[in-house]
């Protein structure tokens, strides 16, 4: 028996074999789970332990579920390790996150292809040399699903996900902390869109169990105009996290009948 199986269930998200569906969303505030199953045709609660709330069902008649994992990188690499347990296959963040470049909206969503590795969790899995990098089924389904449902306002480009939220963002304390202080000029001339403290664990752990990942987060935030406005773009990122998970399962569906272990453009096309 695993060390991390207690009563049947993975210790931390207390949830066992056949619990969670393949496709998961995965956000990081408890709170947001009955907003995302606020769309699906039916549902049901699995498990409400630490930080670790989930809920299985269908949307659209395709199964789905969804497991909050709290805040940070840590939480991120519990949720991947033991949801993957018990087979989820595929992986979607559906979080927040803070705008770092100029015309990027709050409301506004973004689609994250990959992520610098500032979260220091990955490092435990990876050499730093390693990518954190979507799957690109899932980064095409999120954008897919952005154009299917007339949301036009979302970028797609590269995060950065951190370990901290105050100095690791460059929002240090008014004593101290120096070491971060030019992060935030760096990313900007690199052409980086967001700060978060989720994706690049997702997308390593992801990559190394050969699984699918991807994130989808609302900016609530814009660090170039001192702007705040939590929330906004939170049900459009809902949205199209719930509807790429449609959009992946007909996907999977075409690629079994045709015998083809990738997916690709001309796939869609009927024979």
């Amino acid at each position: 028996m695993h060390s991390t199986i207690y009563s049947g269930k993975q210790y931390h998200i207390a949830c066992g074999k056949g619990d969670l569906a393949g496709y998961l969303l995965v956000p990081g505030d408890p709170e947001r789970v009955p907003k995302i199953v606020g769309f699906w045709d039916s549902s049901k609660e699995i498990s409400c332990h630490r930080e670790f709330r989930s809920f299985t069902g269908k949307y659209k008649g395709v199964p789905i579920s969804a497991l909050s994992s709290g805040i940070g990188p840590a939480c991120m690499a519990i949720a991947v390790n033991e949801s993957s347990r018990i087979g989820v296959h595929t992986f979607i963040r559906v979080g927040s996150t803070a705008a770092i470049q100029e015309d990027i909206n709050c409301g506004d969503v973004i689609i994250s292809t990959a992520a610098v590795r500032l979260d220091y969790t990955s490092n435990c899995y990876a050499m730093l040399e390693y990518p954190a990098v979507a799957s690109y089924e899932v980064l095409l389904a999120l954008i897919e699903a952005a154009e299917s449902l007339n949301i036009s306002n979302y970028h797609v480009g590269i995060t950065a996900t951190t370990a901290d939220f105050y100095a690791g963002q460059n929002r240090p304390p008014t004593k101290g902390c120096t070491q971060m202080k030019n992060l935030l000029p760096v990313l900007q001339k690199s052409g980086v869109l967001n700060f978060e403290m989720e994706t690049a664990t997702l997308y390593t752990l992801a990559s190394l169990f050969g699984l699918r990942a991807g994130s989808i987060c609302a900016a609530y935030a814009n660090r170039c105009r001192n702007e705040f406005k939590p929330e906004t773009g939170e049900e459009n990122a809902i949205k199209i996290g719930n509807e790429a998970v449609k959009i992946l399962h007909e996907w999977d569906k075409k690629k079994r009948k045709r015998g083809k272990r990738w997916f690709f453009p001309s796939l869609s096309v009927e024979r």
